[in-house]
This record gives C-alpha cells, sequence and structure tokens, in this order.
C-alpha cells in the first residue's frame, strides 16, 4: 500500500504572541542606561550632593560650591589619563610622586640657574613624558606587570625627590620663586582666578571640563580611542587585527606624565614653592576617583565623563565634611566606603546589563 505524504500546512501564529527569529531581543531602556559606565557614578554624584546641601547649608553658597569644584579639578585632571590607562589596561601607582617630580623640576632648575620660569616649565613636561615614556617601555620590553613596574617607579621619585631636593636647596621644600621672570604669565595659565557672577574660580575648573571634553571625543570618535579599548579588552587579539598595542600603551603613560605636569605645573604657581615629600598617597586617589567613575582594573570598559563625576564625589566629600563641621578624620573611611559601593555598583550594573 502506498503512502501519501499529508500537504503542509501553515499555521499562522497565535494572536498576541510574536515569532521570535532567534536573534537577541532589544534590552530596555533602563537596562540600556546602566550598561553606560559614568550613569551609575552620576547617580550617586546625585544623591552626595544632595546629602551635603541638606547635611552643610555653606554648601549652597556660591563661593562653596566653587571651592568644591575646584578641590574636585585638581584630583579630576589626573584622574581622566589614569581612567584612560586604565580602560588601556594599566595603572600607574607612581601618578602622585610624579606630580611633585614634575614641579620640583621646573622650580629648582628656574631658581638655581636663575632662568626664565618658562623654562623650567618645559624641561619639567619633558621629564614628565620621559617618565610616562619609561614606564610604557619598560612594561612593554619586560610582559611585567604594571603594578610592579610603577610601584618600582614610585619608589625611585619618591626617593629621588627628598635626595635631589636637600642636596640643591639644603631643604625638603624649593625656594620661593614668586618674584623671577616668566612667574606672572605662568601664573596665569595654571594657577589664575576669574569671578562668575561675584563667585571667584579657579582656571583648573576649565581646564578640567576641557580635558574631559577632549578625552570624551577621543574615546568616541577616533581612531586612537578604538585602539584603548581594543588593548584593555584583550591585546593579543587587538594586535592580530593590527592595533599598535605598543604605541598605544606607551603613550597611555606618557598622557599619565602630561596630566601630572599640569598639576604638578598648578601647585608650583598656586604656592610659589613645593614640598619634596608631598604626592603620596595621591595616586591611590586618582585611581579611585576612576574606579568610583566606572573604570575596570581589568581594562577594557569605563568613559572620560565616569572619572568626572567620580572626582567630583571626592572633592564634595572632601569639602562636605568640613563645612558639615565633622571629624575630617571621617574623610578615608567614607572615601573608602565610597570606593566599595562603586565596585560592588558597578559589579551589579554589569550582570544586569550583560543578562538576556
Amino acid at each position: 500500500m502506498t503512502q501519501h505524504a499529508e500537504p503542509a500546512v501553515d499555521t499562522p501564529p497565535a494572536p498576541g504572541r510574536k515569532q521570535s527569529d532567534g536573534r537577541t531581543r532589544q534590552r530596555p531602556l533602563a537596562l540600556r542606561l546602566l550598561a553606560r559606565p559614568e550613569v551609575g557614578v552620576f547617580l550617586g554624584a546625585v544623591a552626595v550632593l544632595v546629602f551635603f546641601l541638606f547635611a552643610a547649608p555653606p554648601v549652597r553658597d556660591g563661593s562653596s560650591m566653587a571651592n568644591i569644584l575646584y578641590q574636585s579639578s585638581t584630583i579630576g585632571i589626573m584622574a581622566l589619563p589614569v581612567a584612560l590607562l586604565m580602560i588601556g589596561g594599566e595603572f600607574d601607582l607612581s601618578a602622585g610622586v610624579a606630580v611633585i617630580t614634575s614641579a620640583l623640576t621646573a622650580s629648582m632648575l628656574s631658581y638655581q640657574l636663575t632662568m626664565n620660569v618658562w623654562v623650567g616649565v618645559i624641561v619639567a613636561l619633558l621629564v614628565s613624558l620621559a617618565i610616562g615614556a619609561f614606564n610604557g617601555w619598560l612594561l612593554v620590553k619586560t610582559g611585567l606587570p604594571s603594578f610592579l613596574v610603577t610601584l618600582g617607579t614610585f619608589l625611585i621619585l619618591q626617593g629621588v625627590n627628598l635626595a635631589i631636593t636637600k642636596l640643591v636647596t639644603g631643604n625638603v621644600a624649593t625656594d620661593d620663586i614668586s618674584d623671577m621672570d616668566g612667574f606672572t604669565q605662568a601664573q596665569k595659565l595654571f594657577a589664575s582666578t576669574f569671578t562668575v557672577g561675584g563667585v571667584n574660580v579657579k582656571i583648573t575648573v576649565v581646564w578640567w571640563l576641557a580635558f574631559a571634553a577632549l578625552a570624551t571625543w577621543v574615546l568616541l570618535r577616533t581612531k586612537y580611542g578604538n585602539w584603548i579599548f581594543a588593548v584593555g579588552g584583550n591585546k593579543d587579539s587587538a594586535r592580530a587585527v593590527g592595533v599598535p598595542v605598543t604605541f598605544t600603551k606607551i603613550s597611555l603613560f606618557m598622557l599619565v606624565g602630561f596630566g601630572a605636569w599640569f598639576v604638578g605645573m598648578h601647585q608650583l604657581f598656586s604656592f610659589n614653592t613645593v614640598q619634596s615629600g608631598e604626592g603620596v598617597g595621591q595616586e591611590l586617589i586618582y585611581i579611585a576617583a576612576a574606579v568610583i567613575g566606572g573604570c575596570l582594573l581589568t581594562g577594557g570598559y569605563g568613559s572620560a565623563i565616569g572619572p568626572v563625576f567620580g572626582a567630583f564625589m571626592f572633592g564634595m566629600v572632601q569639602q562636605g565634611i568640613v563645612y558639615a563641621g565633622w571629624n575630617p578624620d571621617w574623610f578615608k573611611a567614607f572615601l573608602g566606603v565610597m570606593l566599595l559601593g562603586a565596585v560592588l555598583i558597578n559589579l551589579w550594573v554589569q550582570r544586569t546589563a550583560t543578562r538576556r
């Protein structure tokens, strides 16, 4: 007996049900926003601001807010290149003392040789870039973790700062350079103040926001930004598709050197003198601001806007505690809680945002 196959019948989908084509469904808008590394820290910064607006009434004053922004900018200018370096998969423990190295170089060279301060500023820039290039070159050539390379640089610079300053000046601080040629012009660039609505604002706030805008454009709109994310995600895969890994790594360390130079010049031309033992511990503040801003220590993830909000949170807490009349000894404890909280939130955000 011959069997006849039944003709295929197309069964229409049940009303109200959508056919799946095998592709991942588009995630809700909320989850897509959470996938952005700067969203969590923005909400945290708003929460901290609102808290201190109620807990410390002086914060509501314009001059107080200008002071908070100034404190944030001195952290934020360095947190930006540190964040880019972390997105590239590395971090720099020598960033804090490198700021002081730059300031000491400019101050002592200008004063001891009685030269125009701009000569010292330019030489300090070259020294800072050279330190960054050395860190990057040593890391690439040896394959050692950046933790070990920059820890060694940190110890070297810390000792050199103290030893050379004592040798040259006979003291632990540099001499006052406020009466030297070129000081006024350099101060206008690095440490001047302007007035907005009757409130004095430091020029570093403008530089901070300008650098943040530039870093955001570089990350999101340039080939170099793609290289940063690529080498931070997987440097071997990046090299396989033609990304210049060596150049990218070294240049990122040099960007940290540039940031150290700029902040060092601000400190020098703000206070006219530099204490050689300062800077120790600041590198952790810069790294923490970047981590709170959404950058991962494992690399390949982060933004330039996130560290802006992270630095603002640091400045807000640092000054808010003072304006609230609390014991400033709680500052570091509060920062530790913020850091742990940010790491846990970032972990939760990543898992939630990547969940189907």
